[in-house]
C-alpha cells in the first residue's frame, strides 16, 4: 500500500460533502419552485421544509465526527502510521458516512441511521487507537 493511500478515503468523504451541498441546493430550489418555501426562510434557517432540512442536518453532521476522522488520517500519515489497517478503518468510516447520509436524506429513520453512525464512531476510535499504538511503537 502506498504512503498516500490514507488520503483516498478522505477524498471520498469530501466528495460526499460536495454531493450533499448540491443536493441541498436542488431540494431548496424545488421547495421554492413548489411554493413550500421562500428564499428568506433559508437565510436564517427558519421553517425549512423537511426534505431540505434533512439534507442541511446531514451536511452539518459531516463537520462533526468527520473532523476527528480527518485529523486522525493526517496524523497517521505524518507519523508514518497510515498502513493497511489504518486505511481499512478509514474506508470503513467513509462507507458508514455514505450509508448514514443516504438514510439521513431519504427516510431519516433514527433506528436505521444509528447503526451506521455507530460503525463510523467505532472506526474513528479505532483510528485514534491505531495512532496511539503506532506512536508508542516509534517512541
Amino acid at each position: 500500500m502506498t504512503d498516500t493511500a490514507i488520503f483516498w478515503p478522505m477524498i471520498a468523504h469530501v466528495v460526499l460533502v460536495v454531493v450533499l451541498y448540491a443536493l441541498l441546493g436542488v431540494r431548496r430550489a424545488a421547495a421554492i419552485k413548489a411554493g413550500r418555501a421562500k428564499t428568506s426562510q433559508f437565510r436564517e434557517n427558519l421553517n425549512e421544509p423537511a426534505d431540505s432540512l434533512f439534507v442541511r442536518n446531514c451536511l452539518s453532521n459531516q463537520f462533526e465526527l468527520p473532523v476527528l476522522f480527518h485529523a486522525a488520517c493526517l496524523a497517521l500519515h505524518v507519523t508514518g502510521g497510515g498502513g493497511t489497517w489504518a486505511v481499512l478503518l478509514a474506508w470503513l468510516f467513509v462507507a458508514s458516512r455514505y450509508v448514514h447520509a443516504f438514510i439521513h436524506v431519504t427516510s431519516n429513520r433514527i433506528r436505521h441511521r444509528q447503526p451506521a453512525f455507530t460503525a463510523g464512531f467505532v472506526a474513528v476510535i479505532a483510528l485514534w487507537a491505531t495512532l496511539a499504538v503506532h506512536l508508542l511503537r516509534i517512541a
